[in-house]
């Protein structure tokens, strides 16, 4: 079988942590180049020392580990330490990895790697800010072509948003970095909380994951579960939403979403507004004024979701 190429980038972050266990999985089918840091949900250091850390108790420790960049383009960092920790890592024992981090940038590493590739060969799955990707396009466009497509995690429509009434948080932080990826004619798919409210972490849900019965399975439980009641306390559900690892979910089986090609824009001037994902999902706007250009996932088979979480958490020993 002839793996799929593909770069993450990513916030570790809980959801982040649960997304590289699904990947990991599946190395068998995913040729993983690398993996970026990004600040979002913690600082850089942290989210580069968390990727270790997942790296470290999954047994991966030959993927490279690089960071990137440790602010938005234009905007001072907000991050989400109330919702995953101060460290990140709600439910994990933090502590000073081995693995080391690669001394090259994170987005040298992007423009190099992708240098090297063919035409449409890598996939990158996004589940931070996007500013590593935007920095990236913008010191080499001739990359763009190398990108099959971006699977993303970011943006609302229906549900509104997680950080402010109008804004998803990955999309908030840097919504600069949003507007390049979205202008930069690369195919992208959009996973936003649209979707992910859609695919709760229930108490049933974490018993079935724990019930697998090894290290990594449990080391996913504890994850969710600190992470889960905060949102379902939040937003009074059963079970907080299963973010980023919708995304591994997506590249593994598009069939489990439903996506509709559209154009999405983002606010990047309104203080009332910033982040928003303006998604004309209804077609009403001139397509020669708004172009299509983002695959918005608007239905997801939950359960099917939890099934491959399951699947692929059961592949370790």
């Amino acid at each position: 079988m002839t793996k799929t190429p593909i770069i993450i980038d990513c916030d570790p972050g809980q959801d982040d942590a649960v997304m590289l266990m699904m990947a990991f999985a599946k190395r068998d089918q995913l040729d993983i180049l690398g993996i970026c840091t990004v600040a979002g949900n913690v600082s850089i250091d942290k989210t580069t020392r968390n990727a270790r850390i997942i790296c470290e108790i999954c047994g991966q420790t030959d993927i490279p580990v690089y960071a990137g960049y440790a602010a938005p383009l234009k905007r001072r960092l907000f991050t989400a330490d109330e919702v995953h920790g101060e460290e990140g890592m709600n439910g994990v024992k933090v502590y000073e990895p081995e693995m080391p981090v690669q001394e090259k940038h994170a987005v040298n590493f992007i423009v190099d790697i992708l240098r090297e590739k063919e035409d449409g060969e890598v996939t990158l799955i996004v589940t931070g800010p996007m500013t590593n990707i935007a920095a990236a396009f913008s010191q080499a466009p001739g990359i763009k072509k190398k990108v099959k497509e971006i699977i993303l995690m970011g943006g609302a429509l229906r549900m509104g948003g997680n950080v402010t009434p109008s804004a998803e948080f990955n999309i908030f932080v840097d919504p600069e970095a949003a507007h390049i990826v979205y202008k930069s004619g690369v195919k992208t798919v959009t996973i936003g909380l649209d979707v992910t409210h859609q695919v709760l972490a229930s108490n049933a849900r974490l018993a079935r994951i724990k019930a697998i019965g090894n290290k990594v399975a449990d080391t996913a439980c504890e994850i969710l579960g600190p992470y889960s009641f905060f949102d379902s306390e939040k937003y009074g559900t059963d079970g907080g939403p299963l973010h980023d690892p919708c995304t591994i979910a997506y590249l593994l089986d598009p069939s489990l979403f439903k996506t509709k090609f559209c154009n999405i824009e983002v606010e990047c001037n309104s203080e009332l507004t910033v982040g928003h994902t303006a998604v004309d999902f209804w077609e009403g706007m001139d397509p020669k004024e708004r172009p299509k250009n983002t695959h918005w996932a608007y239905e997801v088979d939950d359960k099917g979701v939890y099934r491959l979480l399951e699947e692929c958490l059961a592949t370790f020993s």
